[in-house]
């Protein structure tokens, strides 16, 4: 069972800037493909970022494409969100997923594609 925990959100003004952490207890996370997810107030979840398993290649939602990076580090067993430029829009709880794949290359943009979700950090942007 593979355990996660989400840190890094707050309170921050329109323009400002947060990187949230995920931290993974599983030893062997460079075979885990790792994602970030947000949920708005009555919204669904919805797809954020990805990364490969091996750090390679990364994936954005249309909607952060050039405001968001993610990027891991797997000898801490940490996957990271950087987020700049933050608008009011962005305001949602976030949540880094999980999912072992022996492939190094693939990722997944959909909920059910992760069997193993943090708790959440919440993430507000005044205006």
């Amino acid at each position: 069972q593979v355990q996660l925990v989400e840190s890094g959100g707050g309170l921050v003004q329109t323009g400002g800037s947060l990187r949230l952490s995920c931290a993974a207890s599983e030893r062997t996370f460079s075979n885990y493909i790792m994602g970030w997810f947000r949920q708005a107030p009555g919204k669904e979840r919805e797809f954020v970022a990805a990364i490969t398993s091996s750090g390679r290649r990364t994936y954005y939602a249309d909607s952060v494409k050039g405001q968001f990076t993610i990027s891991r580090d797997n000898a801490k067993g940490t996957v990271y969100l950087q987020m700049n430029s933050l608008k009011p829009e962005d305001t949602a709880v976030y949540y880094c997923a999980a999912q072992q794949s022996q492939y190094t290359t693939t990722v997944f943009t959909t909920t059910h594609g992760y069997a193993y979700w943090g708790q959440g950090t919440q993430v507000t942007v005044s205006s």
